[in-house]
Formats: structure tokens, sequence, C-alpha cells
């Protein structure tokens, strides 16, 4: 098998030259670049979303176990607003406006708000965990979509996917399963 890979350099600088306001974006990017914006303005709000329940879980749970639980649900949270801040900023690099709407947040998230009426740290521990099961199986999906076509949002899915495991091995943990 012969290697038929040639590098048109000449080519890549003229096209670069000729679409400098594109910043990042490239002739050579493979996907619907509005698309995958839109995908990450969801992941933004499924961030968000799951920000503000392991917060309002982190202060308002009771009972024997509550230091640990609230400070496992603090310290997610404060990953989940900076899983929901990167995803933001590669929207902002591809072009796009960053949506933290809190009107429609609760519509555009993978995940529900839950706030237990009772604060029983076991049903706050199964919907945490219900919700990075949800987000680990849609990231998983986004990521197989995008692919070799844009492998910087990939990566970017595939670090906060890795997170988001993380989270619900913890949960377990905790749950005792």
């Amino acid at each position: 098998m012969s290697d038929t890979f040639v590098l048109d350099v000449t080519r890549i600088r003229d096209e670069a030259r000729q679409k400098m306001a594109a910043g990042p974006v490239t002739g050579t990017y493979g996907l619907d670049k509005n698309r995958v914006i839109g995908i990450l303005n969801d992941v933004v709000a499924t961030e968000v979303v799951c920000w503000l329940r392991y917060t309002r879980h982190a202060i308002s749970a009771t009972g024997i176990d509550r230091a640990q639980v609230s400070a496992e649900f603090t310290e997610h949270a404060a990953e989940e607003m900076n899983h929901a801040v990167r995803a933001a900023e590669r929207v902002s690099q591809l072009g796009g406006n960053p949506d933290f709407d809190p009107a429609t947040l609760v519509q555009r998230a993978h995940t529900d708000y839950t706030a237990p009426a009772d604060n029983d740290l076991k049903a706050m521990l199964e919907n945490n965990l219900l919700a990075e099961r949800i987000v680990i199986s849609s990231y998983q999906e986004i990521i197989r979509w995008l692919g070799e076509q844009d492998p910087t949002t990939r990566r970017l899915m595939e670090s906060i996917l890795e997170e988001e495991e993380e989270h619900a091995d913890d949960l377990i943990d905790l749950l005792g399963l």
C-alpha cells in the first residue's frame, strides 16, 4: 500500500488568509457548526441544572451522614459549573453565543432538577446518580457523533464525561451499592 498523503500548505495558507474572521473554524471543519453550537448549548443547560441540583442538595441535606454527603455534593456542583463554562467557551470559539438563559435551561437540559421535599439524603443521592447516568449516556452519544469531525469538541466532551463517570462512582460508593 502506498502512502498518498500530500499536505498542500500553499492552499491551506491561502484559505486561512481569505477567512480570517472565522477564527478557529477552518474549511476542514467537518460538521455543521451551528448544530454543534446547539448541542453544546444543551450541554451548558444540562450542566447548569446539575450545578443547581447539587448546590441545593448540598445546602438542604439532613441526616447523620449530612456532612460527608454535603461535601461531595459541593465538590460535584463546582465541577458541573466548570463543565458549563468550558462548554460555553467552546460555543464562543465556534462563533456562537453561549446560552445561559434561565427561562429555557430546564427545557434544554438532559436531566431534571429534583429536590426531595423531605431533604432525604438517600433520595438526593439516587436523584443525582440517575442524572449522572443520563448525562453519561447522552455525552457518549455526542462523542460518537462528533467522531473525528471535531476533535477539539470531542476531547472536551470526553474530559467532561470522565468527570461525570467519577461522580457516578462516588454516588455509588455513598449509596453503598
